[in-house]
């Protein structure tokens, strides 16, 4: 006669900060309040000289396990320095500019549960200021590469309360076996920040798992409150990242077309940096909009550079790829980015 196990698994939630002390108080006291129990709170402190570390160990003491890195090695390092610490059996990543609803956890761990299938759960992700407004509830992908949440900005009257499946969850807030990051590998170092969440994810998809979004499971962020919303170092990664996406992940034929749908983005943002629509004329307001062609030249410049590094790991992922180029397709289509939306749309 089998025994059936009722001990829960443990759960590891890998919180990165650099310098944000002023967030911390509520995202970590909000995890320790989360009913799921079985888990560990590991605080990543990457290189921050605001006393992030000392102010932690007085306040939540053996509550949280603190890893110091003497210096800041991006979201992508500081993150894998947490995960390779981890012990749980689900992984959890974590901005450090948020707060959890108290069942966030226990929604997530409970979706994956649910979905053997599933190596990737998303959650609902709420304007922390404003929270009936959006944030994202997982990822769309234009044909280029670029990412950008879905329904972002948009008023949450309950479109999104389908539990279903998605792209890929933010790097925000999201949920991962251990199992799918021990096929899939870690967030790749040399993006350092920004397309790192989807490039994981989409290496664990072609790794053969689904990833699920689980509405019950509600986070409150401060967008950019970390890093900024927009500025040139931010631009200059988004873009070089996109390409370096492209290279290791798209099959043949979406890779050759990706330069072609890029000009087509660019044109357009072009457009909203003059005309002062979109996140292109948002840059522009803070920044000369002249800046962004040599933003994009060093972007393309320092890809160019790099790619390859990213085709030796493009071999390496179509050696363990599971799934078709034809599913590869259907999830362009099915999560579908246009250009106009990325473009024209803050």
């Amino acid at each position: 006669m089998s025994v059936i196990s009722t001990k829960r698994p443990l759960v590891s939630v890998v919180v990165l900060t650099c310098n944000g002390l002023s967030h911390l108080e509520e995202c970590l006291t909000s995890l320790i309040e989360q009913t799921w129990t079985e888990r560990e709170i590991i605080l990543v402190v990457n290189g921050s000289t605001d006393g992030t570390a000392e102010f932690v160990r007085q306040r939540f003491g053996a509550a949280v396990r603190l890893i110091e890195l003497g210096e800041n090695i991006g979201y992508t390092g500081g993150n894998n320095a947490g995960l390779r610490a981890a012990r749980g059996e689900y992984l959890a990543v974590l901005n450090d500019d948020t707060r959890t609803d108290p069942r966030w956890l226990e929604s997530m761990v409970d979706g994956l549960e649910r979905r053997p299938d599933c190596g990737l759960a998303a959650c609902k992700i709420l304007s922390y200021g404003e929270p009936e407004i959006i944030d994202n509830v997982g990822h769309l992908i234009y044909r280029d590469g670029t990412f950008r949440g879905r329904g972002r900005l948009e008023r949450d009257r309950g479109q999104y309360d389908r539990e279903g499946e998605v792209l890929a969850p933010s790097g925000c807030a999201l949920l991962v076996r251990k199992s799918a990051l021990e096929k899939a590998g870690l967030f790749d170092e040399d993006f350092f920040i920004y397309g790192d969440d989807a490039d994981l994810s989409l290496r664990i998809r072609l790794a053969g798992w689904k990833a699920v979004y689980l509405p019950r499971a509600v986070v409150y962020h401060k967008y950019s409150a970390t890093t900024g919303a927009y500025s040139p170092f931010k631009a200059f990664l988004v873009e070089r990242n996109r390409i370096w996406l492209t290279v290791k992940c798209f099959p043949p034929g979406a890779l050759l077309a990706a330069p072609f749908f890029a000009a087509g983005r660019i044109l357009l943002q072009a457009y909203g940096a003059l005309a002062g629509k979109g996140a292109a004329g948002a840059f522009a307001r803070e920044y000369s909009p002249f800046s962004l062609p040599v933003i994009l030249f060093r972007a393309h410049l320092s890809a160019l550079k790099g790619l390859p590094r990213m085709w030796r790991k493009r071999r390496e992922i179509r050696r363990e790829k599971k799934v078709s180029n034809r599913e590869f397709y259907r999830w362009l289509k099915r999560f579908r980015l246009t250009a106009r939306e990325l473009a024209l749309k803050e």
